[in-house]
């Protein structure tokens, strides 16, 4: 899951906690294909998402997955305007498909992010698109203001510090999230917290966790991610931890230089 992460002996991920993998295999794309019911989107209607993930060796559907952050899948949604997000688990059909029982609030396309470990395979992060009817696909993508400025969930605040404080693309941008209040802060599906950046062209979509986890002073809890923005703009990037069991989501507008 966290490729960077090695060891000369067996052991677990520290940031994961998942067991480290001796000799792992050649990276390969596994393809993700995902289909609707109805076949026609209308926006704010219940839909079924069916997906299939198919072995690109043997040509045939893939039937065992290894747990990641305590589930078999990943599912990241994103509007066309980056307004919604959501994330969400698919669950393994007896017939190796995975199914999803969503809403998506307005027309327009949404980006897609599917996150798996076939067994034998590598990680995988496979992006797909969904059109809802009514929507103006042409439209510009969305300009994003920079917003750095501490952002409140349901029951934290959260701020943002980035070193260095104008990230460049191709260049190492460290991310501290701190977290307030400190106390109560736990781990969410296996993690200190699920990060998903997007830029506003919605090419990239980039879904990682914290590297470091500290306390300061008793005062606030940070997060500490690594981060390597692939081409300039301006990203939004959304931040999820969990304190005293509620789910907290936040999400700020990076800008990046080239």
């Amino acid at each position: 899951m966290d490729r960077d992460v090695t060891s000369k002996t067996p052991g677990s991920c520290p940031r994961c906690g998942m067991k480290l993998v001796a000799g792992i295999p050649d990276s390969r794309e596994y393809p993700v294909e995902i289909t609707t019911e109805p076949r026609v989107i209308e926006p704010g209607k219940d839909i079924r998402l069916t997906f299939r993930i198919e072995d690109p060796k043997i040509h045939a559907l893939v039937r065992d997955f290894e747990i990641v952050h305590e589930k078999l899948y990943h599912f990241f949604v994103v509007s066309q305007d980056l307004s919604f997000f959501e994330h969400v688990h698919p669950e393994l059909q007896p017939d190796a498909s995975f199914r999803l029982n969503v809403r998506l609030p307005q027309p327009g396309m949404y980006r897609v992010l599917s996150d798996f470990y076939p067994k034998g395979g590598t990680p995988q992060l496979a992006v797909n698109t969904l059109l809802v009817s009514g929507g103006n696909l042409e439209s510009a993508p969305p300009k994003l203001a920079p917003d750095l400025v501490p952002q409140r969930a349901e029951n934290t605040e959260v701020e943002l510090v980035t070193e260095p404080s104008r990230p460049l693309a191709g260049r190492k941008t460290t991310m501290l999230f701190r977290v307030k209040p400190n106390h109560g802060i736990e781990p969410y599906l296996g993690a200190w917290a699920h990060m998903l950046a997007v830029d506003s062209d919605l090419i990239e979509m980039i879904h990682s966790h914290p590297i470091r986890v500290t306390d300061h002073a008793g005062e606030y809890k940070q997060l500490e991610f690594d981060m390597t923005f692939p081409r300039g703009g301006t990203y939004r990037v959304w931040v999820q931890s969990q304190r005293s069991g509620v789910v907290n989501t936040v999400a700020f507008n990076i800008p990046v230089g080239d």
